[in-house]
């Protein structure tokens, strides 16, 4: 059985807890499905910790932003939050980013941080039409941090919601399992509140991490 889990965006408290989690299964692999930067100020332990596990991550669009030293255009918060993390991110946790691909096979499942059309920054809606065009069984991807299984004409397809910033109303910490036939969701308790106080610290206001504590505001891009 695989672990699968993304959007983790610098929430150090959230990937813990959902770690732990992970370790009390029969999980033998965990693969990360992109934007380990972004939103939160822990970005060096969150890096440190998927290095020192080695876990098969796969480059989500903050990824590239803080990789190819661009901007989110569409979001001040998205590149404020990022100018911070350019700051205090070790050359080894960038240069590490830098390596990550963009599509991860895995036996009988195609991973991506976004969609399947655009890698990097698509915001899948999944529907028979949308996978029928796509050769294969089993799909996942991130990016809308909204967690879901969805099946049809023989296609499964599963976005394992997001570690560090859910947005779906449940402000609990998401991630998934794959077991070679089916996807499990999960959900996870971890304490917000303190990255809530750590970004106060590193100097953002709680528009910056109010959504932590009611996963239905939408405050970023």
């Amino acid at each position: 059985m695989i672990a699968i889990m993304s959007d983790i965006h610098g929430n150090y408290e959230a990937l813990m807890a959902v770690l732990e989690r992970m370790d009390t299964m029969k999980i033998e692999e965990i693969y990360c499905l992109g934007d380990i930067v972004g939103y939160y100020s822990q970005i060096n332990e969150c890096c440190n910790e998927l290095r020192r596990r080695q876990i098969q991550c796969i480059m989500g669009n903050h990824d590239w932003y803080m990789a190819s030293d661009t901007d989110c255009e569409r979001s001040k918060s998205v590149r404020d939050c990022i100018d911070y993390q350019r700051g205090v991110i070790t050359n080894e946790n960038l240069e590490w980013l830098k390596t990550l691909p963009i599509l991860i096979r895995k036996e009988n499942i195609v991973m991506v941080h976004g969609g399947f059309k655009n890698p990097l920054d698509e915001y899948l809606e999944p529907s028979q039409d949308y996978f029928e065009a796509l050769r294969g069984k089993f799909f996942a991807s991130g990016h809308t941090h909204i967690q879901r299984i969805f099946n049809t004409e023989g296609k499964t397809y599963c976005n394992p919601g997001s570690v560090g910033q859910p947005r779906d109303g449940d402000n609990r910490a998401a991630f998934a399992t794959f077991d070679g036939e089916s996807f499990k969701l999960y959900r996870v308790n971890y304490n917000y509140k303190k990255v809530g106080e750590l970004m106060e610290k590193a100097g953002f206001n709680r528009y910056y991490y109010g959504c932590l504590q009611d996963a239905s505001l939408h405050l970023h891009a």
